[in-house]
């Protein structure tokens, strides 16, 4: 037990501490503002929260790790795709096949014409190792029948294109092909026509490559087509922007692919390769509005002279 202290003792000591304030001391602690005014809090930092991934035995929903990183102050970003993937064709050409120069104008009698062939036979080695990969999932391809199946998608495609079936288009298109196909042609009319096969479609290269994971395999295969077409662009004014009703000459190389993995995939077309020695395309005649004379609501164009004016003749000085 602690010894009691006396009450005069007390008294004594609240004395001294008067004192020692004074009497404005004493009014600044007991005044009332001072009672009033709000507690300052000071903020103290805590421990660090770290979020702890779980382990793989636990099973954890993603919106429950979504919350316990929230909970732990871990800002998680959100994924913007830039550019989504298509898995159903490949984004290019893959190993592109590189037309002969003089193809399709060389006799295989000429000593050039000998040369190709002998080019050719190299890279069959290649396309050989490549329709083994693409019979083990297509057990219908072969390349004596392939050719003419492709000729048949390609005059398909291009009738959809001007009749613009675009539902029926991308079933013979892939993704990556149907936008080349169609930009710039809104305001404007196309008429195509398939004349005749000059010479018989045929296989010049085939790859199987991969894409995204091993074993995503993709079937590409070139065809050569040689044939007469008709063409004729007109713009939205009902003017022909270029080509002509007589039938030309076409050489083409036309890729088909073919998403293998998927049973229901279809071979569609996928590009076109035009070789470097190939002629420049015929340039497009643009349609440009002069302008006229200022007319009145009143007026019309047949009521107005169109005044010309005489050039002043020019005048020589020695």
């Amino acid at each position: 037990m602690f010894p009691s202290v006396p009450c005069e003792l007390k008294m004594a000591a609240s004395m001294r501490v008067v004192r020692a304030l004074g009497e404005p001391g004493l009014a600044a602690i007991l005044s009332p503002t001072r009672l009033l005014s709000p507690i300052t809090v000071i903020p103290v930092r805590t421990k660090k929260r770290i979020f702890m991934p779980p382990y793989l035995g636990h099973k954890n929903t993603v919106d429950e790790m979504m919350k316990k990183a929230k909970a732990a102050g871990i800002v998680v970003p959100q994924e913007i795709l830039e550019r989504p993937i298509n898995v159903s064709c490949t984004a290019a050409i893959l190993d592109p096949y590189v037309p002969p120069e003089g193809d399709a104008r060389l006799s295989t009698l000429s000593k050039d014409g000998l040369k190709q062939r002998a080019e050719q036979l190299k890279q069959t080695a290649t396309s050989q190792l490549a329709i083994r990969k693409v019979k083990n999932y297509d057990e219908d391809f072969s390349t004596k029948t392939f050719s003419e199946k492709a000729q048949e998608i390609f005059i398909e495609a291009h009738s959809c294109l001007t009749q613009f079936n675009r539902h029926k288009l991308h079933l013979l298109v892939t993704e990556r092909c149907y936008p080349e196909m169609v930009r710039g042609n809104r305001y404007r009319t196309i008429r195509w026509s398939f004349v005749e096969s000059l010479e018989p479609p045929r296989i010049v290269q085939v790859r199987c490559p991969e894409m995204v994971t091993k074993g995503n395999l993709y079937g590409q295969v070139t065809v050569r087509m040689h044939s007469k077409q008709t063409l004729i662009i007109y713009d939205r004014f009902g003017r022909m922007v270029c080509g002509s009703e007589e039938p030309r000459d076409v050489l083409e190389y036309l890729v088909f692919e073919r998403h293998l993995v998927n049973p229901y995939g279809s071979w569609r077309l996928h590009g076109k390769i035009v070789p470097s020695w190939a002629p420049p395309k015929e340039p497009i005649v643009k349609t440009v509005m002069l302008p006229g004379p200022a007319l009145k609501p009143w007026q019309e164009l047949e009521d107005v002279a169109v005044e010309k004016q005489d050039l002043a003749p020019p005048q020589w000085y020695k």
